[in-house]
């Protein structure tokens, strides 16, 4: 098990220098005040971005190599917020992963969204920990909450706690929505009682079986940022659902060539230094 913590590792460090290149280089924050320009699929860029320190209260940041923690201040004081709450309700401190770069932007991994310091990924597994040292917080591994063949929940990984700790992120002020695998949406929509309004803003997505996304709203005085759709009405456990897992018997494509860096808002590129 250390050799392939330590085979891992390697790999993340050796492939910087490709990830750099791609994406361009990580800079410091762009001066000045707030500025968040795109948003949502066509991304985005994001001046006057503050960072979320590797540890704080009740909160602890994970895979810190290859992970960003810079955000709009209301993003930073939601994780705080969350982190808080949820100790407040006897949960363990938060693991915390990708925000965004330094000026936002495309970042390795796969993320379409997480570039204009909206958006956080937090971690769903609520079992009791301390806080980890910094070598444990860059390789730790966490669990999935969705079972291998993704139609439904690890049940050994689901409990209440798991719950509370959607409940306090879908609430929290500023949230736009929250995504998770449909299999945990299907799980809220089975168990959930009494108050059902806050599922309406947990929206199923793609993968998300270790960990939420959570989306804030554009703040107020910041015009270049995308609005998005609010999520419809209704708490999402109609026959919209169903249709996740029937993607899952869907015939696969084949796959295709490596998709280009996305075009961004014509104001990113002077604001990150890319040529158009």
């Amino acid at each position: 098990m250390i050799f392939v913590r330590l085979l891992l590792i390697s790999l993340v460090l050796l492939s910087a220098p490709a990830a750099r290149a791609q994406y361009g280089p990580i800079g410091p924050p762009a001066p000045g005040p707030l500025r968040i320009i795109g948003g949502g699929a066509n991304g985005g860029c994001i001046a006057g971005a503050v960072n979320l320190p590797r540890q704080g209260e009740w909160y602890q940041t994970i895979h810190g190599r290859i992970s960003h923690f810079w955000g709009a201040p209301v993003t930073i004081l939601g994780v705080e917020t969350l982190a808080r709450e949820a100790h407040a309700n006897g949960l363990p401190p938060l693991l915390v992963e990708d925000i965004s770069r330094p000026r936002g932007g495309p970042m390795p991994g796969g993320h379409v969204s997480h570039m204009v310091g909206l958006d956080v990924d937090v971690a769903l597994d609520m079992h009791m920990r301390g806080y980890l040292t910094e070598d444990q917080r860059d390789s730790i591994q966490i669990a999935s909450l969705v079972r291998p063949d993704m139609r439904d929940i690890e049940p050994s990984m689901w409990g209440e706690p798991v719950v509370r700790l959607l409940w306090l992120a879908a609430t929290l002020p500023g949230v736009d929505r929250v995504l998770v695998n449909a299999a945990i949406k299907q799980q809220l929509c089975r168990t959930v009682t009494g108050d059902r309004s806050w599922l309406r803003f947990v929206r199923p997505w793609y993968d998300h079986s270790a960990h939420m996304h959570i989306e804030f709203k554009c703040p107020a005085g910041q015009p270049d940022c995308v609005v998005h759709a609010p999520p419809p009405p209704g708490d999402g456990c109609d026959a919209s659902l169903q249709w996740w897992f029937d993607q899952l018997s869907a015939p696969k494509p084949p796959p295709g060539p490596p998709k280009p860096r996305p075009r961004l808002p014509e104001a990113c590129y002077p604001l990150l230094g890319w040529a158009p």
